[in-house]
């Protein structure tokens, strides 16, 4: 059953440029399978926040909708007092400007993805991914319990961490995607003891935050994963020009594939995660998510506390995030960093997701060390798929991406990782010599 399922009402018609009016702050429309909803106050409701249902005001948003939600009738539901209209029968089923036949093919691809059962997931496999992160946790204490406390089990038990804090980061990324249970309540009840409990950090600010990115990923003003443009860098072709042409220097952007190794890896979690994350939790008045928080936290003190004292717990602490820090921006900006970053130019849900994600080479330490984000273009395309699957839709997904002409990268790890760096230096350098000659 589609979102705008049958009523009685006779429902008002309108066209594509009416809706598309209906885009800003006072009064916001959007459109799921023809039918047209009126979200003005119910944004302000949506459990998902605000933000993310109203990047699709005034479009259509039957994709992002069938993506994001598992439960279609009970969301439904919620949806049924907003329906307000329908498309008139002349309009076209997506908005003129995308392609109807890429659309219609990747929907033809989603049914074939639900029937062939991909969306269901094997729950022995996050089972073990859990254990082996609480496994190395164990692993981690027992280091300094059973060697002593001098430098190199230290090192050790902030190795063994660090990487119980990545794998935690992306155990905890499934859950929030709601791919492991069948319903929404199970996948945010565990969702809150993985982040809450095993990293210290709210599921609150996670939701917020990610699935905007999602929504429209790679897009200024609604992706706010490149929020750092333009205070800390200049990204893409289009926005550093831009940023030229206005004589804006907020930094020295020429540098900023230098300073990158400065602020981005080592410093994001350390620095700035660390603090936000309780001003957001408390801000909002989360505080079931403060109380996961803490408790974290405290479990931190009393293993550690009384091995190695205040001074060099504080110092295990923030060496592990500073592991934890360069290991996730790494591989969550390789797939993102050097595609194409602009505003947001209402692409279909295929041609959008493929112009800001690439996937890389697929082996058994890839897939364990990035979290199976190395599959982010199947990721982004069905973000509530379980990961352990995409590597069974990925040769589908690279059919239909060359049947459209659309591009599919696939890259070595390394090469990912470089290409952040090549992209920073030539937006950069497109910035300077905007801001120079232009």
């Amino acid at each position: 059953m589609g979102a705008g399922s049958d009523d009685s009402r006779a429902l008002t018609r309108y066209t594509w440029p009416e809706v598309q009016l209906r885009s800003g702050r006072e009064e916001k429309w959007l459109v799921i399978d023809r039918k047209v909803y009126n979200i003005s106050q119910f944004c302000k409701r949506h459990p998902g926040g605000v933000r993310v249902i109203s990047h699709y005001a005034g479009q259509d948003a039957t994709d992002a909708f069938t993506a994001f939600h598992i439960d279609k009738q009970l969301v439904g539901r919620y949806l049924k007092p907003l329906l307000i209209g329908e498309l008139a029968p002349g309009q076209p089923s997506v908005e003129p400007n995308k392609s109807l036949l890429i659309t219609e093919d990747f929907r033809e691809l989603r049914v074939m993805v639900e029937k062939a059962g991909l969306l269901k997931p094997c729950k022995l496999f996050f089972l073990l991914a859990l254990c082996h992160i609480l496994l190395l946790d164990a692993a981690a204490w027992l280091t300094l319990w059973v060697c002593g406390t001098s430098w190199l089990p230290f090192l050790i038990t902030a190795v063994l961490l660090g990487t119980v804090q990545a794998q935690a980061g992306w155990l905890q990324h499934d859950f929030g995607h709601l791919s492991v249970f069948g319903t929404s309540r199970w996948n945010h009840l565990v969702h809150k003891f993985v982040i809450g409990h095993l990293k210290g950090a709210p599921a609150s600010w996670w939701n917020y935050l990610h699935f905007q990115h999602h929504a429209k990923p790679n897009c200024f003003r609604k992706d706010p994963d490149i929020n750092m443009h333009p205070l800390l860098f200049a990204l893409g072709k289009t926005l550093a020009i831009e940023l030229g042409v206005q004589k804006k220097k907020h930094m020295p952007y020429q540098h900023q594939h230098k300073y990158f190794f400065l602020i981005g890896p080592p410093a994001l979690l350390p620095l700035y995660f660390q603090w936000y994350i309780f001003y957001f939790a408390v801000r909002r008045r989360q505080w079931l998510d403060l109380a996961w928080m803490l408790s974290f936290y405290l479990r931190f003190a009393l293993s550690y506390l009384p091995l190695l004292g205040g001074p060099a717990t504080l110092a295990l602490f923030f060496l592990v995030r500073f592991i934890e820090s360069n290991w996730f921006v790494w591989v969550t900006q390789m797939n993102h960093i050097p595609m194409d970053i602009d505003r947001d130019r209402n692409k279909d849900w295929l041609t959008m997701q493929l112009e800001a994600t690439c996937n890389v080479e697929q082996s058994l330490f890839n897939d364990w060390f990035t979290g199976h984000l190395n599959f982010q273009i199947e990721h982004h395309l069905f973000p509530t798929m379980p990961r352990h699957n995409y590597s069974q839709i990925a040769p589908l997904v690279k059919s239909l991406c060359e049947k459209h002409g659309l591009q599919y990268q696939n890259k070595s790890l390394t090469g990912a990782f470089s290409d952040i760096v090549l992209s920073l230096k030539e937006s950069g350098e497109l910035w300077l010599d905007a801001y120079l000659h232009k």
